[in-house]
């Protein structure tokens, strides 16, 4: 019940905190039988919480020890059967993690699904940090020859922004044959060190790998112009695989022909100061998207959503955005510069201080009009809030839209032009895709 009620508090504000979250690869997933998902490690406490709350079949993780001793966390973690892995960095020395491996050993044995973060630590690098031995000893001592192990990559949009999509992808399975073990129930070192380099390659097939901070930038602003000049929506897998064959295309050209590197970069460059200077976003709509008859009705529909929503909206703005701005600072306060960390503190500030915002909405409303209508504020807060999330999002669309509109009746040629600079961007991408490995997308 406790793991249940967990699940589904923690399933609802994840949620909530983005916009959206796409599932793929989990029909790959056992439902049965030992499994053992090996995953990269972006967001702290986020990663796990989206596996834990979103996997087929309950899972439980190797955690690092201080998390149990910690408020609020603590509870979390014991509450999804999570097993203490000791760390060298927070123990100060050496540690003896025999009893965890034992624990990670049996759970498997028992035909049951853990999950474990072979990169033993949360960052911001844009590639997979040098992978720990310790998934590869858990599996190979539990001497099994059916245990699958799932690698399963798990991307972001922004991963510190509210509202931001997240991408949980599963890989291919495989199974790792058995090996002898020796009198301490180890295994081989050297069958050890081939499944950790197993393991780091299956996790490279569902993870982006960019040596530098900058070709990231690069390749997710190609990236998103390219998608963008689509006719058709992307889907969050489709342009996790267009980032990777940009970013493999980046590298070779980089060795092999910067000037043609440089020559694209330069042309996103100006695109984006041409798009700046009119207020828009990759995403602007083309001038045949618009039309009379069509914008009216967009207008139409807008105005009368908008009109209905507008006083519960209004209600949950005031009585929530008290408790947003306090967890933005709270963020800001304790994440201490580390990115990793900002969407776990976010949430979990989220998910203590809105219910207890409901909760005092009611007392007081009870306290002044009765408990009748005490119950009743307590139960339409979070609805109040719904609606202002709502609300707010399609104001911003709605504004957006209008722009789009205005800069089509004033500045048509500039929009034609900016439509003709993206499908050259998309142009000079597939040319110099062609040259790397093939077509980078449709």
């Amino acid at each position: 019940m406790l793991r249940s009620l967990t699940r589904g508090v923690f399933g609802v504000a994840l949620r909530v905190f983005f916009r959206r979250v796409e599932i793929v690869g989990e029909e790959q997933v056992p439902r049965s039988g030992p499994v053992m998902f090996v995953m990269n490690h972006p967001n702290a406490l986020i990663d796990p919480g989206i596996l834990l709350c979103l996997a087929p079949r309950p899972v439980a993780f190797l955690a690092k020890a201080p998390l149990f001793k910690t408020p609020v966390l603590g509870f979390i973690v014991s509450a999804f059967d999570s097993i203490p892995i000791h760390r060298r960095q927070d123990e100060g020395g050496q540690v003896d993690n025999s009893q965890t491996f034992a624990a990670a050993r049996k759970l498997l044995q028992r035909g049951q699904a853990m999950a474990i973060f072979p990169e033993g630590v949360s960052h911001n690098d844009p590639r997979l940090k040098p992978l720990k031995t310790g998934a590869a000893r858990i599996a190979l001592g539990t001497g099994l020859a059916d245990l699958t192990i799932v690698p399963v990559g798990i991307s972001y949009g922004e991963k510190a922004k509210f509202r931001s999509e997240a991408l949980l992808l599963y890989g291919e399975p495989f199974v790792w044959p058995a090996v002898a073990l020796d009198e301490h129930g180890e295994p081989p070192a050297a069958a050890v060190q081939a499944l950790t380099r197993r393991i780091e390659a299956a996790l490279k097939t569902v993870t982006l790998q960019v040596d530098e901070a900058t070709a990231v930038a690069l390749v997710d602003r190609v990236g998103r112009i390219f998608a963008a000049s689509s006719e058709a929506p992307w889907t969050l897998a489709e342009m996790l695989d267009l980032r990777r064959r940009i970013s493999a295309g980046y590298e070779k050209l980089r060795s092999e022909d910067p000037r043609a590197l440089a020559a694209v970069e330069a042309k996103v460059t100006r695109y984006e100061r041409d798009l700046s200077a009119l207020g828009m976003t990759p995403e602007h709509l083309k001038p045949a998207d618009f039309t009379l008859w069509g914008s009216v009705r967009y207008a139409l529909r807008s105005a009368a959503a908008l009109g209905l929503l507008l006083p519960l909206a209004l209600v949950g703005t005031a009585l929530h955005y008290p408790c947003y701005r306090l967890t933005r600072l709270l963020a800001r306060r304790f994440s201490e510069g580390s990115e990793d960390m900002v969407a776990t503190i976010k949430v979990l500030a989220a998910t203590l201080f809105f219910p207890l915002t409901w909760i005092a909405s009611g007392v007081l409303v009870g306290y002044s009009a009765g408990w009748m209508f005490g119950v009743l504020a307590g139960v339409l807060a979070p609805l109040c809030g719904a609606a202002a999330l709502y609300f707010w999002e399609r104001f911003a669309t709605v504004g957006a839209a209008a722009r789009g509109l205005l800069l089509f009746a004033t500045r048509r040629n500039a929009l034609a032009r900016l439509d003709a600079d993206r499908a050259a961007i998309r142009a000079a991408i597939l040319a110099l895709a062609a040259r790397v490995e093939g077509p980078a997308g449709p």
